[in-house]
């Protein structure tokens, strides 16, 4: 069993987090864009998104109808900073703590911003790349 790990290259978790949290930043950049299919993109096909008050969307065909609804929202902005990553020993999970505010009108025509807290987890794909498999977020009190 020794012998096994001599086969495993070891993960410099602070680049992998430092990548993860650009990939991230990547993300909001294509949302705040209301660019659907590059926003999409960054979503693992099983990936389930959860968010307080709402039933939970599993796989891309859920989040797609989200997010085609919130880009069509009148004054609808989505924003968000990673604050920080941890990844796996073995560099293949990782997930990261998030801060977002999203801002929409409402029926009255008032612009409305709520500000969130979230963990993102991440799965690395065969290519290197990261994709997000849960998206977990609760609002902060007002």
């Amino acid at each position: 069993m020794a012998g096994l790990g001599c086969n495993q290259q070891k993960t410099d978790a602070k680049a992998e987090g430092e990548k993860l949290m650009q990939t991230s930043r990547d993300m909001a950049q294509a949302a705040l864009t209301k660019d659907v299919e590059k926003t999409l993109g960054y979503w693992a096909d099983d990936a389930v998104l959860i968010s307080a008050g709402q039933p939970a969307l599993n796989g891309k065909k859920e989040i797609r109808q989200m997010v085609e609804a919130s880009f069509k929202t009148p004054g609808f902005k989505i924003s968000w900073e990673p604050l920080r990553a941890d990844v796996s020993a073995s560099g293949d999970m990782a997930y990261l703590v998030e801060k977002s505010q999203i801002t929409f009108t409402d029926s009255t025509g008032k612009s409305i911003t709520t500000h969130s807290n979230a963990v993102t987890v991440w799965k690395k794909q065969a290519d290197g790349s990261w994709k997000n498999v849960a998206d977990i977020s609760a609002n902060e009190p007002q």
